[in-house]
């Protein structure tokens, strides 16, 4: 009778991060942490696990990740419907108002940790995968959308990437975007039909049409590339107080000295965002399509959508895993941390010995391996130069 039990895998697109790899983790979220304290940010940690409620109001009903993307299940022991977190602006933002961190104050809050989306894995995305996410509330002045560039263009620059590129666009206000809707959905169905130079719109398309058409723009199939060229521009729709944030935000990136690229197809897949959008792109190649490492933008509207007084919200995300992957094929990641000393023993007692000796060498600041067991001087010391002491 074969009694071997079967090995049980990781989920697929749910990857461990090994010793050989996590010092990289370690090293990057240091240096991370150093950069959001000199901005003044305070870190905040929300739970995996949130209402299915929350990502339906926040992120929107009819969008990808809601409904093709998102991990949402029913606790057997009470029957709430929960979801494993898909981003984490949302989580953030039910927290702070749950707590009232908003009262006649503003706030500068940062967060990592994983996130869940049920897509195809590839290079750089996965099913689960991590984020580093910036969260500036309070703050209704276009300054803050410059601080946030600014504060991104400075982490590029502390971790020695250079291929990088910024994209900007404005997406107005509900209103304004409602009249660019219909006007897109109006253009966009005549290529919706079955006659002669119709039916060009691809599935994905199709299905967005009347659904969240504005994601159609930043389409990456080569086909419909002219179509989305020539659609109605959002910037014909913004009114003026649109207009002069845009203006004012872009005139300050230029006394700063921060070049950007108007890109009027820029669009953010989650319904919550108004005015500012923007993306960092690597431009080395070193993450083929799916080339963008930090995305984000204003998103005011959110804060009365889930339950807090309308106030003013900006913040952005960056791909741990992509950020790595770039760091990597620029050859920026520091080298494996290797310990300082090796001891190595042998004969009666010396093992308690050694212990004396690495409390005291530890407590000077080394970071210190003892050997264990009665091996050769000779199997030690290849330990040791196993360990690169």
């Amino acid at each position: 009778m074969n009694t071997k039990m079967t090995k049980i895998m990781a989920v697929k697109g749910m990857n461990d991060i090994l010793p050989t790899e996590s010092y990289k983790w370690l090293w990057l979220e240091d240096k991370l942490k150093t950069w959001l304290f000199n901005y003044g940010y305070k870190n905040i940690r929300t739970p995996i696990v949130e209402d299915t409620r929350l990502f339906i109001r926040s992120i929107g009903e009819v969008t990808d990740i809601v409904e093709k993307e998102m991990y949402t299940f029913t606790d057997k022991l009470n029957g709430d419907s929960l979801a494993l977190r898909p981003e984490g602006t949302a989580g953030t933002m039910r927290a702070v108002i749950e707590h009232n961190l908003l009262y006649n104050t503003t706030q500068k809050l940062w967060y990592i940790g994983q996130m869940f989306r049920h897509e195809r894995p590839q290079k750089g995305r996965y099913r689960q995968f991590h984020q580093l996410g910036v969260e500036a509330l309070g703050f209704a002045s276009p300054e803050i959308d410059s601080e946030i560039i600014l504060m991104l263009h400075d982490l590029w620059q502390l971790l020695g990437l250079k291929h990088v590129q910024l994209h900007i666009n404005c997406l107005g206000n509900h209103d304004e975007r409602a009249a660019h809707r219909q006007a897109l959905i109006k253009y966009l169905e005549q290529y919706d039909g079955e006659s002669e130079g119709e039916g060009l719109l691809d599935a994905d398309a199709k299905r967005r049409l009347h659904t969240n058409p504005l994601r159609i723009l930043d389409t990456k199939n080569p086909a419909m590339q002219e179509i989305v060229e020539h659609a109605p521009k959002l910037a014909e729709f913004l009114g003026d107080a649109s207009r002069l944030h845009h203006e004012k935000w872009t005139q300050q990136l230029v006394n700063l000295n921060i070049p950007f690229i108007e890109n009027h197809r820029l669009v953010r897949g989650l319904d919550y965002y108004n005015l500012s959008v923007f993306e960092w792109v690597d431009c080395s190649g070193s993450l083929g399509a799916q080339a963008t490492i930090a995305a984000g933008g204003r998103y005011d509207p959110l804060v009365a959508e889930l339950g807090g007084s309308p106030n003013y919200a900006i913040g952005f995300a960056i791909g741990v895993e992509r950020l790595l992957l770039t760091l990597e094929e620029s050859e920026l990641l520091t080298p494996v941390a290797s310990p300082d000393i090796y001891i190595i023993n042998t004969g009666s007692n010396t093992h308690n010995y050694s212990f004396k000796v690495a409390r005291t060498l530890r407590s000077s600041g080394f970071s210190v391996i003892q050997n264990f067991g009665e091996s050769s001087f000779k199997a030690q010391f290849k330990k040791a130069d196993a360990a690169a002491a």
